[in-house]
């Protein structure tokens, strides 16, 4: 009967980065602007792919959708940590805490396939050209997208379902800025290694499936390339793929090095800086990663504000 009152606790105590309260501030700010930062940008690229529409393809489509993505991603972590860095009193709620979880798992499988969406997308591009615009139809990338989100709906549950199974009885402090499965893990009373077993499978299968895709995509870009004879169309064609690759790159290493590994593994100052990188940085970069480099989005800029100031004169 105690185990059973101990099983479901009312709240945890979410430990956070550090104990200094002049750390704690300059944290602060420092996240707030990374935070700021990422919103801005990714609204500001979902409003220009949606207002210009010379931006209205499939490749623009996935991106304004993996800026909504960053936002929801950033929005379920960075206001909770922010307020914590402020606050001494650092509880958050059983159903809350799951919620977060669950969100933040979501999410990111989320993401996940959707990156490889976005790779898919440019192999048709580069390697199938003519048959681009027939197989990239609006119906079709549709598909992709709700199958992303379908797919981050079912693993993130399953994930939350087994989590929340576990007993909790000695100890509601989570050494961690957030609800991660891992700090999670180390606060049950119980044998984890099924529930460690499960995750790790359906973790794992998401990343090496949309690694998988990813790889495969760019390994016949990189063929494809490699036959073109002109400089000038080599250069277009990796041009093309630069960014998403920079950020595929930058999402997959962390997220590997945080998740593919068993949870006893887990350390205290790497893996929270990993997750800094993740939950609060990578959603600032991509925007970033996506309009600097990128010819089309910044024309697109300029077209909207040179109609901005033609409204203003016709005023």
């Amino acid at each position: 009967m105690d185990r059973r009152n101990n099983t479901h606790v009312s709240d945890f105590i979410l430990m956070g980065l550090t104990e200094s309260e002049e750390i704690q501030l300059v944290l602060f700010i420092i996240f707030l602007i990374i935070y700021l930062i990422s919103v801005l940008g990714n609204t500001g690229m979902i409003l220009i792919i949606h207002l210009d529409l010379q931006l209205h393809s499939p490749m623009y489509f996935f991106l304004s959708h993996l800026s909504f993505l960053d936002i929801s991603y950033s929005t379920v972590i960075t206001p909770k940590t922010l307020h914590n860095l402020l606050t001494s009193m650092k509880h958050i709620s059983y159903i809350s805490c799951f919620t977060q979880m669950y969100f933040f798992a979501f999410l990111g499988v989320a993401e996940c396939f959707l990156l490889s969406s976005m790779a898919y997308d440019r192999y048709v591009a580069i390697c199938n050209p003519l048959h681009y615009p027939v197989v990239m139809s609006k119906r079709f990338c549709c598909s992709l997208i709700f199958g992303s989100y379908s797919i981050g709906f079912t693993n993130s549950m399953i994930n939350v379902l087994f989590m929340s199974r576990l007993d909790f009885c000695d100890s509601n402090v989570i050494h961690h800025f957030f609800c991660d499965t891992s700090p999670i893990l180390d606060l049950s009373c119980t044998d984890t290694r099924g529930v460690e077993i499960m995750i790790f499978i359906f973790a794992g299968s998401t990343l090496m499936v949309s690694l998988i895709t990813i790889s495969v995509s760019y390994l016949s870009i990189l063929t494809t390339v490699l036959k073109i004879t002109s400089t000038s169309g080599k250069r277009k064609a990796f041009s093309t793929c630069a960014s998403h690759l920079l950020g595929v790159t930058i999402f997959y290493g962390t997220m590997i090095f945080t998740y593919l590994k068993p949870h006893r593994s887990y350390t205290l100052g790497k893996d929270q800086v990993a997750s800094v990188f993740y939950t609060i940085v990578i959603p600032m970069l991509n925007p970033l990663i996506y309009s600097l480099r990128n010819k089309e989005v910044k024309s697109a800029l300029k077209r909207l504000m040179r109609k901005r100031q033609d409204f203003r004169q016709l005023k």
